[in-house]
């Protein structure tokens, strides 16, 4: 379950053990790697290549030894034979459109939700307005006004996206992006300085600083009217009409992606799936890998290194073996 770079991964190696395997992902433009405009650190990756683009490639070279991929999204799963009631295929995965049935599971959907005490209107409109995603649902505001919250530079990057399409972009930013000093105007060197000047040089970007969000207006039905922000030294609360709402605050993007299996296996307080060096998890025959282990290295070769070890332990749990093969000759 999800076709990041450690799902893709997992699935290769698996692929190539004539594992019978499937990708369930549900938006192959939503996860960490995919928003990434630039791979910089991947072993033999040109410097130029695009998360998207390196995601690609993995996703096909996986195709290619035999892995099926699917759009679909999974909203449970069962992970015992008392739960199925199937003594070989002990786990199924739920989809609105169909059940998937399989001897072992893999949790790869990484660590892209909200971290953090969501503000006043944001729970209730997300998928209604709201987004952590602009590469997932940035096409649906074409020549609309939107907001985006964050000083970060995963907000920049999803702002910068987004002026693809919007008419007016308001990027909110709750600290000082630049300031005047002797020497002149100094930016934040957290921040990546080239993604920031690309921003700035945006016509269609107004820039709040010193702005706090205080709530997102709307209403499910008909969606985001407005987001209420209140600037430094202002006395009164602020209105800005706006159709979407992006929110990238402290921890943004980095919560994991669990709420389809809970239930089914023991999670850190932090709540990353547990696992051990094998990448099992708490529940016999389900595995979890890349961010959605919550480590503090949330890199993509740490992800596909995590999808290596799980496929390897899966062949081993699957044949009984008592130690793994390191690779197998594919046909």
């Amino acid at each position: 379950v999800g076709g990041g770079p450690a799902g893709c991964t997992c699935a290769l190696y698996t692929s190539r053990a004539d594992l019978s395997t499937v990708i369930l992902d549900k938006n192959p433009a939503s996860g960490a790697l995919a928003i990434t405009s630039h791979i910089a650190n991947y072993p033999g990756v040109d410097r130029t290549m695009s998360g998207a683009e390196l995601l690609e490639r993995m996703k096909d070279q996986a195709v290619q030894y035999g892995t099926r991929y699917e759009r679909a999204q999974v909203f449970m799963i069962d992970v015992k034979s008392d739960e199925t009631g199937d003594e070989r295929y002990t786990k199924c995965v739920y989809t609105p459109d169909y059940t998937v049935k399989a001897r072992s599971l893999v949790l790869a959907t990484g660590a892209m939700g909200r971290v953090g005490k969501p503000f006043p209107g944001e729970k209730e409109l997300l998928g209604s307005g709201v987004s952590y995603c602009a590469t997932c649902d940035g096409a649906f505001y074409r020549d609309a006004v939107v907001a985006v919250y964050g000083a970060s530079t995963e907000a920049i990057e999803e702002a910068l996206y987004l002026t693809k399409f919007a008419k007016t972009l308001h990027w909110i930013t709750s600290v000082d992006i630049s300031r005047e000093t002797e020497s002149g105007l100094e930016r934040n060197k957290v921040l990546d300085q080239d993604l920031l000047a690309q921003l700035y040089d945006c016509e269609n970007v107004e820039h709040l600083e010193q702005t706090r969000l205080v709530e997102v207006q709307g209403d499910p039905m008909t969606g985001v009217t407005g987001v209420k922000v209140r600037r430094r030294g202002a006395q009164e609360d602020e209105l800005i009409e706006v159709e979407g709402a992006f929110i990238y605050g402290a921890g943004g993007g980095s919560k994991p992606m669990t709420d389809f299996c809970q239930s089914k296996v023991e999670l850190d307080e932090s709540g990353g799936v547990i696992v051990d060096e094998d990448m099992k998890t708490s529940c016999d025959g389900v595995f979890a890998i890349g961010d959605i282990r919550n480590t503090d290295y949330k890199q993509v070769v740490v992800a596909a290194s995590d999808g290596c070890i799980a496929a390897m332990s899966i062949e081993k749990f699957l044949n009984n073996r008592k130690m793994v093969k390191v690779d197998w000759i594919h046909k």
